[in-house]
């Protein structure tokens, strides 16, 4: 008998699809946050949807200091965000794993702790 519950490219994958929440949601849910590779998809989910948000607020703080110049770039800067969140659920569906730079490495050590 097959033992319930989802796959690892699929548990992977999921902790990409919401960001924070469902990269924390697989950090507490059992027998997923006891999985290496659960772990680093759900910790780099985590950081990068922080890194994100810190993204955010700065374009918002420049934004509002330079009187909105910016307002042309942000755009693009989401467009590359959401580009990556798609490559990020796909890649991991596929059973790949993508080490994103600076965050990546981290992700790594937090896993294994």
């Amino acid at each position: 008998m097959a033992p319930a519950g989802l796959t690892d490219n699929v548990a992977s994958t999921l902790c990409y699809s919401l960001g924070l929440i469902t990269g924390i949601l697989f950090l507490v849910l059992a027998p997923y946050n006891q999985n290496p590779k659960i772990r680093f998809h759900a910790f780099q989910s985590i950081f990068l949807h922080v890194a994100a948000i810190a993204v955010w607020v700065a374009f918002l703080f420049v934004s509002a200091v330079s009187g909105g110049l910016l307002i042309f770039v942000s755009p693009l800067v989401w467009l590359g965000f959401f580009v990556l969140w798609i490559v990020m659920l796909i890649k991991t569906y596929q059973d790949q794993k993508l080490v994103l730079p600076v965050i990546g490495p981290l992700a790594e050590k937090q896993a294994q702790a």
